[in-house]
């Protein structure tokens, strides 16, 4: 078994042949940091909008070096934070229309690789989060009434019972399950690859291999020389800490991966699954997990939720206890691939603000901005930060520019010890919870979970 050596998904493909570093320094119309799905999309949108830009991206490895390749290939429509709290600053009608483009920009990346024609492996099947019990069944139908008072009619999700669930996969104890069409997969290393490439063919300049040391108004300062440009923009999520300005902006989350080898088809017949909708589970603690085009498991969850002092990890290598626990959720999940090889498990990074909320914006008056904080959300809502970053960089007033994400203020993480304190805290608790409804019977949250949220400030 493989540990590390970025993904799965870029091994399987190949890291992308080097593209120079920048070599002196450069002007612009606008310079974006950061190579990922975030700052192609941007890229890719402003170039469409406008042809004549002059735009150049920087990026310290090279372009989805970061959580853009190594994700789990969910292209949802869901965002992170609370309904409520956005509700509070653009009311109830700007939270549904958040819902609604965030439904339209699974879409909208399917669009885009059909025009492209960026073969990421891309099916919409929708996604299924399984329930393992009763207390997280009863959490679904809760979640599932709520989100009916939002707009979200059945349609966009429902609740399936026990032998519907079982109709479509077989996970051992499962007693029922949620269903949104609004969800596609895809192999993420494909579909960063295959964008940086369609970003390049548009005429943006791609340097790999070049550290932005700092970001200022009309200038990007790397190791490589400065980049002056009239618009700055900031697009490295997880990675965002390497800048000293921002060390407590986002905090940088961990998520670790494994996958197997091939299943077979008589193991496939015991698991179903022949939809391949992106599946999760209820638990405070979750999993995310697809069925590859190679028929595979791919399966994560948080391991180690977050290293001291905000560090990443060295190439994807994830610890020996998480790479243990995932394959316990594996077999736990799915007793037919208890027998069946792992073959790598890797890690990496997504950024979180400090009230779970991403963030996409921009100071007309310095020229610099930005998006990220995508809580694991990310493959899709990096593109709606990408189109609406186009807007608010051309100046235009557009549904885009009015949503709740747009422009937020919040405040920094708690300096260390406090932030390692807590966040281990929180999924030692989420851990705990999880273990405590699974000994229970009884279908109620554990207060323990509650506990965690109000610590995490997810409320």
């Amino acid at each position: 078994m493989r540990n590390g050596g970025i993904s799965f998904w870029h091994r399987q493909i190949g890291i992308p042949p080097p593209r120079a570093p920048l070599d002196g320094s450069r002007a612009a119309d606008v310079v974006i940091a950061g190579g990922g799905y975030t700052g192609l999309w941007t890229a890719y949108y402003l170039k469409r909008a406008q042809p004549d830009l002059k735009i150049v991206v920087l990026e310290r490895e090279f372009c989805g070096f970061g959580a853009s390749g190594r994700n789990g290939g969910w292209v949802s429509s869901a965002f992170a934070g609370s309904r409520e709290q956005l509700a509070r600053t653009h009311g109830r009608d700007g939270v549904v229309a958040l819902q609604r483009q965030m439904q339209a920009t699974v879409d909208e990346v399917l669009a885009v690789a059909r025009a492209e024609r960026i073969d990421a492996d891309l099916i919409k099947p929708g996604v299924l989060r399984v329930a393992r019990g009763p207390a997280q069944l009863a959490r679904f139908e809760r979640q599932v009434a709520e989100d009916r008072r939002w707009d979200l009619g059945q349609g966009d999700l429902r609740l399936l019972d026990r032998d519907e669930t079982e109709r479509r996969l077989h996970v051992a104890g499962a007693i029922g399950a949620e269903f949104s069409p609004h969800c596609a997969r895809s192999h993420p290393a494909k579909l960063v690859t295959g964008l940086a490439r369609a970003v390049e063919r548009l005429g943006v300049t791609l340097y790999e291999d070049t550290t932005v040391r700092s970001v200022a108004p009309g200038v990007a300062h790397t190791d490589r020389g400065d980049v002056r440009a009239t618009t700055v923009l900031s697009c490295l999520e997880g990675f965002t800490a390497s800048l000293p300005s921002q060390r407590r902006s986002l905090l940088p989350l961990n998520s670790a991966m494994i996958i197997t080898d091939p299943l077979g088809d008589r193991r496939w017949d015991e698991i179903g699954w022949d939809g391949c909708e992106l599946l999760g589970d209820g638990a405070h603690a979750y999993m995310y997990a697809q069925r590859t085009a190679d028929g595979r498991i791919a399966l994560g969850g948080r391991g180690v939720p977050y290293r001291f002092g905000s560090r990443t990890d060295n190439w994807g290598q994830t610890q020996r206890a998480t790479i243990a626990q995932l394959t316990g959720i594996l077999h736990s999940m799915f007793p037919p691939a208890v027998g069946i090889g792992i073959d790598q498990a890797w890690c990496g990074v997504l950024g979180v603000r400090r009230d779970w909320i991403p963030t996409i914006g921009y100071d007309p008056g310095t020229g610099i901005g930005g998006a990220g904080g995508y809580v694991g959300n990310g493959v899709a809502v990096t593109n709606l930060a990408g189109r609406t970053l186009r807007d608010l960089v051309l100046g235009r007033d557009t549904e885009l520019t009015a949503l709740p994400l747009v422009n937020r203020h919040g405040r920094d993480w708690e300096p260390e010890p406090l932030r390692f304190i807590g966040t281990q805290l929180v999924y030692g608790l989420y851990r705990a919870a999880d273990r405590q409804e699974t000994a229970g019977a009884e279908p109620r949250d554990s207060p323990l979970a509650r506990a965690a949220d109000l610590i995490a400030g997810r409320h």
